[in-house]
């Protein structure tokens, strides 16, 4: 940016905001509020989109108390806050203090002026609902004509989602039966909101009833995210034979399985039916038609990022089995899934394993164990890692400079 300033170029607001923005979602807010200096020292105007990014990334690394000193900060320079700031602010404070607190600071922002939108209203009633204060959410929804406000589908689903995963299902049906109209009509969302509490409760059969009912409905047809809890439950009840079917029906209707799928799935390891769980992912894979390399390494990549790593081996040993040999890919996977649930010792030792395998690691290994040890707060073991990787002849590349910085 710098470099295009000395050149005569002049950026405009909507080329910083869109840098500070992808600062702030990398978690360089530091940077990002330099590059807002910057802006200001050049003498471009900053504006409201760009204060949020700001207050967003403050937010997402904890750092409330911050995000409301650049609000001021804001209004100081006659910039205006908007619904999408006041949403933003309430949402990481009922996380960092909770409800109670978000409540205060709602009324704060209303008694000076501010005007929160529905969505800001949401936000506290997911709040609510997330402390398990249901009663407390039913009554603030109930109030919300009161503040000007009619609730909106997503006002019904964060209801719904609560109430149900409770198994209070009379009073979900009551609201249920609410859902009459063009802002409340029930969504793909709510669908999936039913068929997983049910799943959840065991009741696998009443979540298929729905599923069919969104068959044979006009308006919404039953996606992956619809099938998994079914799968998963049914994994669970280690009834392999209703999995296989669940899974045919899925492909009948051009329904792509994904990584959901295949964690859903990966449920039967759990259970002890690794070899099943196996035989179900290889059809899956024919039945699709897709290549063994390009199958498994994506569900093993699916698993890990999920934080399934134990699966993920455990399948991993049939699918050498079979013809299946590992890529960097496919270790990178595993390192990342390791150092994602804390397991930065095997990480490790998978990671110099390769190497005792006949398995050269090359710069991607190398980027995947140093950032996972980097986010796990191990600064001095991914220095060590760096330092192995300069040792043996390793190019570090951009991407490993910017993980350590």
């Amino acid at each position: 940016m710098e470099m295009m300033v000395s050149s005569g170029t002049i950026p405009d607001a909507a080329s910083y905001t869109f840098l500070v923005n992808n600062l702030c979602k990398r978690g360089n807010v530091g940077h990002a509020m330099q590059l807002v200096d910057k802006m200001e020292e050049y003498g471009y105007p900053t504006n409201t989109v760009t204060y949020n990014s700001l207050i967003r990334g403050l937010c997402m690394r904890g750092n409330l108390n911050k995000s409301l000193q650049f609000v001021e900060k804001l209004i100081q320079k006659g910039l205006v806050p908007n619904a999408y700031t006041y949403s933003i602010l309430l949402e990481a404070s009922y996380k960092e203090k909770g409800v109670n607190e978000a409540m205060l600071l709602l009324d704060n922002i209303i008694a000076k002026g501010g005007r929160p939108n529905l969505v800001s209203y949401n936000v506290l009633l997911t709040g609510l609902c997330k402390e398990g204060r249901i009663d407390e959410a039913k009554q603030f929804f109930r109030n919300l004509p009161s503040k000007g406000f009619n609730p909106n589908v997503v006002s019904y689903n964060i209801l719904l989602r609560s109430l149900c995963f409770e198994g209070r299902w009379e009073e979900a049906n009551e609201f249920l039966a609410e859902m009459v109209g063009e802002d409340r009509s029930p969504s793909i969302v709510t669908y999936n909101i039913l068929i997983s509490s049910l799943a959840l409760h065991g009741q696998t059969d009443h979540a298929i009833k729905i599923l069919d009912e969104m068959y044979f409905g006009e308006q919404f047809k039953p996606i992956a995210a619809s099938y998994n809890p079914i799968i998963a439950r049914l994994c669970k009840d280690r009834k392999v034979d209703a999995v296989i079917k669940c899974l045919d029906q899925m492909l009948e209707q051009h329904c792509s399985p994904n990584e959901g799928t295949y964690n859903s799935i990966a449920v039967l390891c759990d259970e002890g039916l690794v070899h099943e769980a196996f035989s179900i992912l290889q059809a899956l894979r024919i039945k699709q038609s897709f290549s063994s390399h390009d199958f498994y390494r994506a569900v093993i990549s699916g698993l890990c990022r999920k934080g399934n790593t134990f699966a993920a081996f455990q399948l991993l040993y049939d699918m050498t089995a079979h013809g299946f040999t590992p890529d960097s890919y496919t270790y990178s996977s595993l390192i990342r899934g390791l150092c994602l649930e804390k397991m930065l010792v095997a990480a490790v030792d998978v990671f110099y394993m390769m190497e005792e395998n006949g398995y050269r690691p090359d710069v991607d290994n190398f980027n995947a164990l140093v950032l996972g040890l980097c986010k796990s707060k191990r600064t001095d073991l991914s220095l060590k890692v760096f330092e192995d990787m300069i040792s043996k002849g390793y190019m570090p590349n951009e991407i490993t400079y910017t993980i350590l910085v």
